[in-house]
């Protein structure tokens, strides 16, 4: 017996055919876009404020409230008040893990010298109280560790990652607020930086001793040359006062920023 298939009707005359899916909207479900990069937030938390080298931080309200290893609360604009010439922050995601103790312990190794020009060294991380003070001790850490678990500083000197999380780096602010510093990198990068910004400035300083020291031997040659020319004049003791005060009053300024430069 054979079977009878019903035949499809035509569609009438004033039927329209079917909408086909838009080729865009499609293009648009398939392709997701540029994948996010973990972006870093620069300058105070949503802010938008850029910090780079040379610009300056206004202190007041900057980055919130820290907390020590100790438990004592402070700021940025209480740890530059407290230092002689400005403040290194090196942070590190996780105190006590092998990358973070081996930056640790090159700041302690290197840290007379870092320090020679007057700067305070300070680590940073989201660790707790109790995670930084294990850390500090098993590591005879000479310097604070400040613990900052919602990361408004770390966010505020541009090492906080996004979602979340802490880049390993230095920042370096001097007393008036000038960033000098601000960098990520390695446990050895971080130290680096710094060691380079202290000779930088170790040799600005030398060259200022030199004119100071040059300038003084040439106030003393013109004084010598001016008396020399008045053959006429018997031995002055004043005038020979006047130049031994002057060559010991920019001697004075010499000695004076050369145990600057020491300290």
């Amino acid at each position: 017996m054979v079977e009878l298939r019903k035949r499809r009707e035509a569609p009438s005359a004033g039927s329209e055919p079917p909408l086909k899916k838009s080729s865009s909207a499609t293009k648009a479900k398939a392709d997701p876009g540029p994948a996010k990069s973990a972006s870093r937030v620069i300058g105070d938390v949503g802010a938008g404020n850029m910090l780079k080298v040379g610009s300056t931080v206004e202190f007041d309200g900057f980055g919130g409230e820290v907390e020590t290893q100790d438990g004592d609360m402070t700021n940025l604009k209480m740890l530059v008040n407290d230092s002689k010439n400005g403040v290194v922050l090196f942070t590190y995601p996780k105190a006590s893990t092998p990358g973070c103790t081996t930056q640790a312990c090159l700041f302690r190794d290197e840290y007379t010298s870092l320090t020679a020009t007057g700067y305070s060294i300070f680590g940073l991380s989201t660790d707790s109280p109790r995670s930084n003070t294990t850390f500090k001790i098993k590591q005879r850490l000479p310097f604070t560790l400040l613990c900052n678990p919602n990361a408004t500083l770390i966010g505020a000197i541009g090492m906080k990652k996004i979602p979340k999380g802490t880049t390993r780096g230095v920042f370096v602010v001097s007393k008036t607020g000038r960033v000098e510093a601000v960098e990520s990198g390695g446990p050895a990068a971080t130290v680096e930086v710094v060691r380079k910004l202290i000779s930088d400035a170790g040799k600005a300083n030398g060259q200022t001793i030199n004119m100071v020291k040059m300038q003084a031997v040439q106030n003393v040659s013109e004084a010598d040359d001016i008396e020399a020319q008045d053959g006429a004049v018997a031995f002055k003791p004043d005038a020979h006062g006047s130049q031994a005060d002057v060559a010991a009053e920019v001697a004075d300024t010499a000695e004076k920023l050369d145990g600057g430069a020491d300290t």
